[in-house]
C-alpha cells in the first residue's frame, strides 16, 4: 500500500486511469517515448503482477533498413506496425491503448504507433480524429521542410540534418525509406 502511494506522489502512476484500463479485461498496449526511441509493450494483468508479453523498441527498425531517427512520427508508426504483427502472431486480436502519464495530443507519436498496430490487424478502440494524417506518418512533412530549408539556408540545413547527412541519408528521402521499411515488415510477417 505504501509503495502505491509513493508512486502516486512521485507522479509515476495514475491509479484511476489504470483501474479503468484493467476493467476492460483486454491486454494493454503500453506506449512510452523518450528522446531517442519509442517503445511498445503488450502487458497482461495477472493478480500477482503485470506480465509483459513482448516489447518492441523502435531501434529494431534498423534491422529492416530504417536509416533515420527512431523517435520521429514515421518511426513510431513503423514500430506500431511491428508491435501489431507481433501481437497477431501471438494470437492476440484486441488491446486497449495505455498512454500512461503522457499528454493526449491530436496527431502525436503515440497515436501514430497505435495506428500502426491497427493497420497490422490489432483491434484497438481509437478515434480517427486523433490519428496523424497519412502524409505525416510517411514523413512527408520532414522531407518538405528539409527541401525548403536546403533552398533557403544551406548552412542551417547542413547543421540541422547533420546526423542524417553524415550517414548518407538525405532527409528528403524519408518517405521513400518509410515505404521500403513498411513493405519489408509486412513481407517478413506475411512469410513467417
Amino acid at each position: 500500500m505504501f509503495r502505491k502511494l509513493k508512486r502516486r506522489r512521485e507522479k509515476k502512476t495514475d491509479y484511476y486511469q489504470r483501474l479503468g484500463l484493467l476493467k476492460s479485461g483486454l491486454p494493454r498496449l503500453v506506449v512510452r517515448k523518450s528522446n531517442r526511441y519509442v517503445l511498445a509493450q503488450l502487458v497482461k494483468y495477472e493478480p500477482e503482477g503485470d506480465k509483459v508479453v513482448f516489447t518492441v523498441l523502435s531501434k529494431k527498425l534498423r534491422n529492416f533498413g530504417w536509416r533515420y531517427g527512431c523517435a520521429n512520427l514515421p518511426a513510431a508508426y513503423l514500430t506500431g506496425l511491428l508491435a501489431g504483427f507481433e501481437a497477431k502472431r501471438r494470437g492476440i486480436d484486441k488491446a486497449i491503448l495505455d498512454i500512461g502519464l503522457h499528454v493526449s495530443t491530436k496527431g502525436n507519436k503515440i497515436y501514430a504507433l497505435a495506428k500502426g498496430c491497427i493497420d497490422a490487424g490489432l483491434e484497438i478502440p481509437l478515434g480517427e480524429e486523433v490519428v496523424p494524417s497519412e502524409e505525416r506518418m510517411r514523413g512527408e512533412h520532414i522531407a518538405s521542410y528539409a527541401a525548403r530549408l536546403k533552398e533557403e539556408n544551406e548552412k542551417e540545413y547542413t547543421k540541422r540534418f547533420s546526423a542524417y547527412l553524415s550517414s548518407n541519408a538525405p532527409p528528403e528521402r524519408i518517405p521513400e525509406n518509410f515505404e521500403e521499411v513498411k513493405n519489408k515488415i509486412i513481407e517478413c510477417y506475411k512469410n513467417g
